[in-house]
């Protein structure tokens, strides 16, 4: 057993702070919470010393197997050199506090498996496989010189799309997924920046396609994600029933009305649209991709308040491809621009949770969660650069109940 001693906890409702707290872990599991000392014989005591202590932070938008900038650089990498790649963004995903991240395309059941097993060091990989692409649509990353499709083991970039089209070919991929143990499900619903071919405005599988997704996905008692800019393909998806959309940029507040009505949530990406900005033409991305990122960059911080004031439960994702990744706690800190810095952990945390269906396990610090833990010195529900510098300031993480870092 461990036992954390003086710890200060971090209410993420209203920011406050509550001091003088111990937490008893067992295993990979928080089994008591107390605010007076926990008696236990031959525990292994850490003293925090009125360190904030806080969930594991959970990115709900990661792309572990992107490992290039430009994603059609992948088209050349192996998927074994994709996977060590992988390993060495997931270990420092972990150590900047990401104790859990759900991967939106690309990693398989080997590498969640990995890191389950401690084969790869990282946080709690969350899988969709393959996402479903429409001919032509965002995860159609052919040339248009290409003609027909690499198999799925051939290179890096086969591993993040499947193309399907109709509604028997995309219940089929579904399936397929679904067959080789995803966490949920992604579609691709209307254009995306580096894609080739699709303009960010193409709105991509229809009602009946859809539809045939999320049955697949229901029957399976999981849900579909949605990557969509527009209102129109927002509208779709979620009328559909996918039950996340991802991005959001171009929402407008009718759009964000019809999410909440559905109890779809919001996965805003925005340092990601932030990071290629800065980096500009070094990425490689051609004048069209770098013209719909300018489009989707300036409107992103405009579509996270529409959807908080329509009642809509925003969650945290950064999206981040290649090198771009270390600058995935910076989300954070473009996200307080709209939102409280405890709104934002919160959303970081305990909504996360919600979009994963593991409230009672993520997200929290509570008797029966898992002990995916960071703590440190200042309070970052008022400084959230205190999550920054690739996890400098954090002086312990725990994940499953394993010490990660100690540096009390």
């Amino acid at each position: 057993m461990i036992i954390l001693e003086n710890a200060t906890l971090a209410q993420l409702t209203d920011g406050q702070l509550l001091p003088g707290y111990h937490v008893a872990i067992e295993g990979e599991l928080i089994v008591e919470v107390s605010k007076r000392p926990i008696k236990a014989a031959n525990a292994n005591r850490i003293d925090l010393a009125g360190r904030c202590l806080l969930p594991g932070l959970i990115d709900a938008h990661f792309h572990a197997a992107l490992t290039e900038m430009n994603p059609a650089n992948s088209r050349d990498l192996p998927p074994t050199l994709m996977t060590a790649r992988a390993g060495v963004l997931l270990r420092k995903a972990l150590m900047r506090g990401f104790t859990t991240v759900r991967d939106m395309a690309g990693a398989d059941w080997g590498m969640r498996a990995a890191t389950a097993e401690g084969s790869i060091l990282g946080p709690r990989v969350y899988i969709a496989g393959r996402a479903l692409s429409q001919t032509g649509g965002h995860g159609d990353l052919r040339r248009r010189t290409d003609e027909d499709f690499p198999c799925s083991c051939s290179n890096a970039l086969a591993c993040m799309s499947v193309v399907a089209d109709g509604a028997m070919a995309v219940q089929v991929a579904a399936r397929e997924q679904l067959r080789q143990g995803v966490d949920h499900l992604k579609v691709f619903v209307s254009g995306g920046v580096v894609s080739p071919s699709d303009p960010l405005h193409s709105l991509q599988y229809t009602d009946h396609e859809l539809s045939a997704v999320v049955n697949e996905a229901r029957n399976w008692g999981t849900y579909v994600a949605a990557h969509a800019y527009t209102p129109a393909s927002i509208m779709r998806a979620v009328g559909a029933g996918v039950r996340t959309i991802e991005h959001g940029n171009l929402l407008d507040a009718p759009t964000a009305a019809a999410m909440a009505t559905h109890n779809a949530f919001l996965v805003p990406t925005l340092v990601t649209y932030d990071a290629m900005h800065s980096k500009g033409s070094s990425i490689g991305l051609s004048s069209f991709s770098l013209e719909k990122l300018s489009a989707v960059f300036a409107a992103g911080f405009r579509s996270i308040e529409l959807a908080l004031s329509a009642g809509v439960s925003v969650g945290l994702g950064t999206d981040l491809l290649g090198e771009l990744h270390e600058h995935q706690s910076r989300e954070l800190l473009l996200r307080a621009k709209v939102q409280k810095p405890h709104e934002v952990l919160r959303s970081a945390t305990e909504v996360n949770a919600l979009i994963l269906g593991l409230p009672d396990k993520l997200g929290a610090i509570r008797a029966g969660a898992y002990a995916d833990l960071i703590a440190l010195k200042g309070d970052p529900m008022r400084d959230l650069g205190l999550l920054q510098d690739q996890g400098a300031h954090l002086d312990l993480i725990m994940k499953a109940g394993a010490v990660v870092k100690r540096a009390l």
